[in-house]
């Protein structure tokens, strides 16, 4: 029965998703106000609508209700129940749901919080994330429905993918999710710009939280990821530069692009064109990793099963938003155009410039290398694979143009510095750098790019920490403040800049992570027998013995690896598993993290009856990476509390006939 309720909920929640789309565009044509409250009020009943939709499939999931084929190809009774309330988003039908009731979500949320303020861009909003929530759920209901019975089910299911039975499942996609889905919100508030003409920063100021949140939810997606990635799949790495890990890289690239070109806007009114292109484009990129993942175009271990009609709908949606929205761009880009101009290029403004030139190529590079071999395949006779090493050659390089930048940023000013100036500024950070940077040459890194990330980390540091110390002796001598005071004023004074700069700290210390543990892994392929020991780095293993244990849902076999190491003695148990309804084995790594390096053994097949092979990682610095995302979500979060008020004239405006009567 819960299964029916969701799946009229959803036809439901369709039908007043078409009114959301359709009334607000009448209500503004015919000026009459009505209508667009009644979109307002169809976007909220489609939420709770789609909220009942997806407690529905919950449900059928808890209940083990098998006559629902999603639930019988996506769940057992031997299912732990933590992945029976999660396996919604297991697979392709379930995640396209969620998708659309997060995207009901958002728009509901949006509405309510922007209504009184931005009254004219709100009818357009509300069309245009009405359109978008239509074309996701025409998608479930009529191509990729988790509603379908079967006529015959089945006493037990097929079981979820061994691989997704893991935290890491519950996690991931849906952070993920909520970056992509987040960002329908600052693109609806930009394109509805375009629409009404009012191509002012007001857009910008509406969806500066929106952006700023999209963006968190998409980085902690993107690392939650590559964590589960790196304890899960066995091979000592976070990070392959597959193609649905780069489907969630390429908005990323581009919305920190906007995320730093907003702010030139904002101060001097320049970049307009540019900003409503990036916001564009980061949607569209989110979309193109639906059609990715959804399509089954591209080989991954991470992408859903293959299905042409469900790519070639998703592919004609993508090119309908990519049409109207771009179309809409270059039909008002004479109303874009600006007087403002970049008086220097040893400016603030030049920097962000750069910056996003660097990245977006950066973005570029990525998509080329995803799309490539597709290209190849539909036009050619051959398959291809673009892997780790052409994506290390062109985009390392970008990267630590990225870095340069981050350091020289702080130094500059808007409208720009003299040279003199700017050398003198340079000249202590440059020196920290170059003097690290060939210390690291001599003493510890044996390849040039690891000297170079170290010297422009130290770089980085440096400038930043004098341009706080100038803020605080600056602030100390205008109040007389103490300078422990001084520093959480000029903080809590300017959450937006100083947050920024904790998240470019969590960048740098995620820098040398990727540094130490791609120059320095050291890896040994060997074969055990019981009593066997190994050396690797500064750690002795002793393989004592294989027992076998057993899980609610697998069995295992588990070996007991004794270590001794700079951190005391300690017991390692990588296993191997086989789950009960499945015969692929998986691969339970064992891993000692520590401040250093990490320790990571893996478990491989039975050579003979008494000896088994082994993989060993010894990964330095990888758990910086982990550390510095911590540092990022900090900063992110101290950035949010920065609040940013309309001045009343726009509120004033925003406010007039539209809000009469509600």
């Amino acid at each position: 029965m819960w299964i029916e309720i969701a799946h009229f909920a959803t036809i439901v929640a369709l039908l007043l998703t078409l009114l959301q789309t359709s009334a607000p565009v009448v209500g503004v044509n015919m000026q009459r106000p009505v209508w667009i409250r009644v979109g307002r009020q169809a976007s909220f009943m489609a939420a709770g609508l789609l909220t009942l939709a997806i407690m529905g499939v919950v449900i059928s999931f808890l209940n083990h209700d098998f006559s629902v084929k999603y639930v019988a190809e996506h769940a057992s009774r031997s299912l732990p129940m933590f992945y029976l309330t999660t396996a919604l988003w297991g697979g392709h039908e379930g995640s396209l749901l969620f998708w659309a009731w997060l995207m009901a979500l958002f728009t509901a949320i949006a509405v309510g919080w922007h209504w009184s303020t931005h009254a004219r861009s709100i009818p357009w909003v509300l069309s245009i994330l009405g359109a978008v929530t239509s074309g996701f759920l025409i998608l479930v209901l009529f191509l990729s429905s988790p509603f379908e019975r079967l006529t015959d089910p089945p006493f037990d299911g097929q079981d979820l993918n061994p691989l997704l039975q893991d935290p890491g499942m519950v996690f991931h996609p849906p952070f993920l999710y909520m970056g992509y889905v987040g960002f329908a919100i600052p693109f609806a508030f930009a394109v509805a710009a375009l629409i009404n003409g009012r191509i002012t920063d007001e857009w910008i100021l509406a969806t500066r939280r929106w952006t700023l949140f999209s963006w968190a939810m998409l980085t902690t997606g993107i690392i939650f990821g590559a964590y589960w990635a790196y304890y899960e799949l066995g091979w000592g790495g976070y990070w392959a530069w597959d193609p649905v890990e780069n489907a969630s890289f390429m908005p990323w690239l581009i919305a920190t692009a906007f995320l730093h070109s907003v702010m030139v806007q904002e101060r001097r009114r320049m970049f307009k064109i540019w900003n409503l292109f990036l916001i564009i484009t980061t949607f569209a990129l989110s979309l193109l990793g639906t059609f990715l993942v959804r399509s089954g175009v591209l080989s991954s271990v991470h992408a859903f099963a293959s299905d042409p009609g469900r790519g070639v709908y998703i592919l004609m949606f993508m090119a309908v938003v990519l049409l109207f929205s771009f179309g809409l761009l270059v039909f008002r880009a004479d109303r874009l155009r600006t007087e403002v101009r970049l008086e220097s290029p040893f400016s603030m403004e030049a920097a962000f410039l750069f910056n996003n030139l660097f990245l977006v190529i950066a973005g570029l590079t990525v998509l080329l290398g995803t799309l490539y071999p597709l290209a190849v395949e539909t036009f050619g006779s051959s398959k291809v694979t673009v892997g780790a090493p052409y994506y290390n050659k062109v985009f390392i390089p970008i990267m630590l143009g990225i870095l340069l930048l981050m350091g020289v940023g702080p130094l500059l000013v808007w409208r720009g510095v003299q040279m003199k100036s700017l050398l003198q500024s340079l000249t202590k950070p440059a020196m920290v750098g170059l003097a690290g940077a060939g210390l690291s040459l001599l003493v510890v890194v044996n390849h040039p790019y690891g000297a170079i990330t170290v010297g422009l980390v130290l770089f980085v540091i440096h400038a930043h920490m004098t341009d706080v110390w100038h803020g605080i002796k600056k602030r100390m001598s205008n109040t007389g403040e103490g300078m422990t005071v001084a520093l959480m004023g000029l903080f809590t004074r300017n959450k937006r800049r100083y947050g920024g700069f904790i998240v470019h700290f969590g960048i740098l210390m995620m820098a040398m992570g990727f540094v130490g543990s791609g120059l320095f892994q050291e890896e040994k392929n060997l074969v055990l027998a019981q009593g066997d020991h190994v050396v690797i780095g500064r750690w002795k293993l002793v393989f004592e013995k294989i027992i076998d244990v057993e899980g609610k849902n697998w069995k295992a076999q588990e070996a007991v690896i004794q270590v001794e190491g700079p951190a005391g003695a300690f017991t390692l148990h990588p296993q191997k598993r086989v789950y009960q309804d499945h015969q692929m084995p998986t691969t339970e790594a064992a891993i000692f993290s520590g401040i250093r390096e990490d320790l990571y053994v893996v478990l491989g097949d039975a050579v003979t009856e008494t000896t088994w092979a082994f993989r060993i990682y010894r990964n330095p610095l990888v758990s910086w990476i982990w550390n510095g995302s911590g540092i990022m979500a900090l900063g992110i979060l101290f950035a949010l509390l920065q609040g940013r008020r309309l001045s009343r004239k726009i509120a004033e405006k925003g406010t007039v006939e539209l809000e009469r009567g509600t």
